[in-house]
């Protein structure tokens, strides 16, 4: 008998097609729906791409109102989702409280069980305009203070801000989080997003598949280096009084070190891309604009010493975690919270899979090779 071929973690299994996007080999770059991920983000806000994902094209101008007000109309956490939150315990990580919300916000949804085109797509939206109020909540409590509520004068990525610093924020910082929405939205077949698509083949509703898109992204196996990225700075040290020189020769010497002793570094590389992130070079320039707005040139002596010291030893390029979870830090989000952020991003292209299994759906059941105790009985 022939054994069967394994593909363990399903490498290099095509398991579907999907016209939401793909990694261009010969540009490098992380296309939605054709475009470079590079160019919407220094042309259109983090709505527009929301609405390009769900519908194959950008919004008309017509469209793009119906659904700015469509968004804004929903931003508001319902009772029992913020009661739902504050029985969670502050011990518990963000993404226990995104996970659980999500749940909730699923289950109060009077077409939850209707999966027509128009009812997921409604789902998909108000979800996508709600979610903001979850992370902001929780940090938020978790800071002793009260919620801010949301208004429908500013986009998305300022409202964000707004509910959770109680203040406006400025055009620069409202536009390096816009960046940010934007190149974290969609990736492909990744963990997460094969979760939902599984989920939804079940014939599950929109809300549990991105729930199980939630947990899986939890897993440090795939979601979290935003995180674990800022836990190096703090582990070397941030200290707001040195010069980025001074801040690059210790993130050098700690890399040297932390590499010597074979520990894993959070944010370099990746499983797709060979010849560096193309996501890169986009949100460098936003954290760049961040630590000028901010006045942290210890925050770029970190990153650079940190990224000498590997390219120099490995040949290993950052990736998009890399640059991101600095610029959440400077803008003020804890640093717990970068992992529902990249939630609050990746809610429309776990969407947009949802829809389009949906659409052309077949049940996701793999065979598994058999390598146990042949048949036995108990006498």
């Amino acid at each position: 008998m022939t054994e069967p071929q394994i593909y363990k973690g399903l490498a290099g299994v095509t398991a579907d097609t999907t016209a939401i996007s793909k990694v261009n080999p010969e540009s490098n770059s992380l296309l939605y729906r054709g475009y470079p991920v590079q160019e919407l983000a220094a042309a259109v806000n983090f709505e527009d791409v929301a609405w390009l994902l769900w519908h194959g094209e950008l919004p008309t101008e017509a469209e793009a109102r119906e659904f700015h007000s469509a968004e804004r109309s929903a931003r508001t956490l319902a009772d029992n989702v913020r009661a739902a939150i504050d029985l969670l315990p502050l011990s518990c990580h963000p993404m226990d409280v995104s996970r659980t919300a999500v749940s909730v916000i699923g289950a109060n949804h009077p077409k939850a069980e209707d999966s027509s085109p128009e009812a997921e797509l409604e789902k998909a939206v108000e979800l996508f305009a709600a979610f903001p109020a979850v992370v902001a909540y929780d940090q938020r409590r978790r800071r002793g203070l009260e919620p801010v509520e949301p208004r429908d004068d500013l986009d998305y990525s300022a409202n964000f801000l707004w509910m959770t610093f109680g203040e406006e924020a400025a055009p620069e910082v409202v536009e390096a989080f816009n960046i940010s929405m934007i190149l974290y939205a969609e990736h492909s077949f990744n963990a997460s997003t094969f979760t939902a698509r599984v989920i939804t083949s079940t014939l599950a509703d929109l809300h549990s598949a991105v729930t199980g898109a939630i947990g899986a992204l939890k897993g440090p196996l795939h979601g979290g280096a935003n995180e674990a990225v800022m836990h190096t700075f703090e582990e070397i040290g941030i200290r707001e009084e040195e010069s980025a020189e001074e801040a690059t020769a210790r993130a050098k010497a700690w890399m040297d070190e932390a590499l010597a002793q074979k520990k894993k570094i959070m944010g370099f590389g990746h499983r797709v891309y060979k010849n560096g992130d193309s996501r890169v070079p986009t949100m460098k320039a936003a954290l760049d604009g961040m630590i000028e707005h901010y006045g942290r040139p210890e925050i770029l002596g970190l990153y650079e010493g940190l990224e000498t010291a590997m390219q120099e030893a490995k040949g290993i390029k950052p990736n998009l975690d890399y640059p991101g979870g600095p610029v959440y830090h400077l803008m003020g989000f804890d640093t717990e919270m970068f992992t529902p952020l990249f939630i609050a991003a990746r809610i429309t292209g776990w969407t947009a899979h949802v829809m389009e299994q949906r659409a052309a759906n077949s049940l996701i059941r793999p065979l598994a090779a058999y390598n146990g105790p042949e048949e036995r009985h108990l006498s």
